[in-house]
C-alpha cells in the first residue's frame, strides 16, 4: 500500500504518521542538481542540459562559425554541428535560467 507524502513543501523530512522510530521519508525522486532544460555556463560558453539520469547529464554546446578562405581566395563560412558531452548530474556549474 502506497502512502501519500505529507502536505506542504517538497523536501526530505519525517513522515508524521509513522509508527516506527527512525524511518525517514524521502520525497526527492531525482535528487540531482542539474535538470533537463537548464542553461549552464561551461568553459565561458552557454550550454543546455538535454537529459539527466543517475550517472550523467548530457549537455549540448554550439560550436562557433568557421570563416576561412579556400586556395582560390574564395571566403567560406560553415557552422559545425553542436558538441555533445557528459558531466556529473551533481556538477558544480553555474545554472543561469533557474531562480
Amino acid at each position: 500500500m502506497k502512502r501519500k507524502p505529507p502536505p506542504g513543501k517538497k523536501r526530505n523530512g519525517h513522515y508524521p504518521h509513522q509508527w516506527e522510530f527512525g524511518i525517514i521519508w524521502q520525497l526527492a525522486a531525482h535528487p540531482f542538481r542539474l535538470r533537463a532544460g537548464d542553461v549552464i555556463l561551461f568553459d565561458n560558453r552557454l550550454c543546455r542540459v538535454i537529459r539527466v539520469n543517475d550517472c550523467a547529464a548530457v549537455v549540448i554546446m554550439n560550436q562557433p562559425v568557421r570563416d576561412f578562405k579556400t586556395r582560390f581566395d574564395k571566403p567560406v563560412r560553415f557552422q559545425p554541428p553542436p558538441k555533445l558531452f557528459r558531466v556529473s548530474p551533481n556538477a558544480e556549474v553555474e545554472i543561469l535560467n533557474r531562480k
